[in-house]
């Protein structure tokens, strides 16, 4: 049977600790990272619609609604829409315009965004 010197003894501990707090550092870099892929994949599939008025006026609320709309991808608009309020009532074919109101829709937390302008109108 071979002899252990004391110094081996130590060693072993040694590196006992050292795998011991390599160990703890890794999981508890794992956990992180699983944290925080968590939070990018609920951000990430979550979406949101806020639609608010804009203005209103004395003329009264017709049948005619005209829509304009643009989209966005990761700040850039691609589609090149006019969200402008004369496009939305012309797209209506509204002379009158009553109310306006503009909706906003995140799709994937910022990255995708669609805007529209909603005019109701004579």
């Amino acid at each position: 049977m071979p002899k252990i010197c004391i110094s081996d003894v130590r060693g072993i501990r040694k590196a006992l600790r050292v795998g011991l707090l390599l160990n703890v550092l890794l999981m508890k870099i794992l956990r992180n990272i699983g944290f925080g892929l968590v939070i990018f994949s609920i951000g990430l599939l979550s979406s949101c619609t806020v639609t608010m008025p804009v203005t209103a006026t004395s003329n009264s609320v017709g049948e005619k609604v005209g829509k304009a709309k643009s989209s966005q991808i990761i700040g850039f608009f691609f589609d090149g829409g006019d969200m402008s309020i004369q496009s939305a009532a012309k797209d209506g074919g509204i002379s009158k315009i009553s109310t306006v109101d503009f909706k906003s829709t995140m799709v994937l937390g910022p990255i995708f965004m669609r805007y529209e302008t909603i005019v109701t109108g004579e």
